[in-house]
């Protein structure tokens, strides 16, 4: 075989490594910083009211669980780029959180297609508080 069609050959084997990633799977977080919350899902978010130390652990488990998980298709520091919705714009009361719960826990699929999988399949309940009260650390006041 001649070293060009060798060099071809790898190339076109390197390349299909690179793009053929597959499906991507949800990060894992760690959260047992965080208060433990059980089984029963709250209807809203727990940690919304908590203050001080704790309020900034929540945060930055929050932010790493974000920005492992979300980032990708909700944008940078919760500002979506267009291809999935600004969660920052989501209200943080009851019907902010129903909207959220239900997201999480169902994901979204059109057409057979996943848009967002179910995140409580790899996500603990304090993680996606933690997640739900980074980003609305950073929305913009209304």
């Amino acid at each position: 075989m001649k070293l060009a069609t060798k060099l071809g050959a790898l190339t076109l084997a390197f390349t299909a490594n690179v793009f053929a990633h597959g499906p991507v799977t949800p990060q894992a977080i760690d959260s047992s910083t965080l208060p433990q919350l059980g089984e029963e899902w709250s209807d809203t978010n727990p940690y919304r009211d908590v203050e001080g130390d704790m309020k900034k652990e929540i945060l930055r488990v929050g932010a790493s669980a974000y920005n492992q998980n979300c980032a990708r298709c909700h944008g940078l520091e919760a500002i979506s780029g267009g291809i999935a919705p600004d969660l920052r714009y989501l209200a943080a009361d009851y019907d902010g959180d129903e909207w959220y719960i239900y997201r999480v826990q169902n994901g979204a699929v059109r057409n057979g297609a996943v848009y967002m999988p179910k995140m409580t399949e790899h996500l603990s309940q304090e993680a996606l508080w933690a997640v739900r009260s980074f980003v609305e650390s950073v929305a913009p006041e209304q």
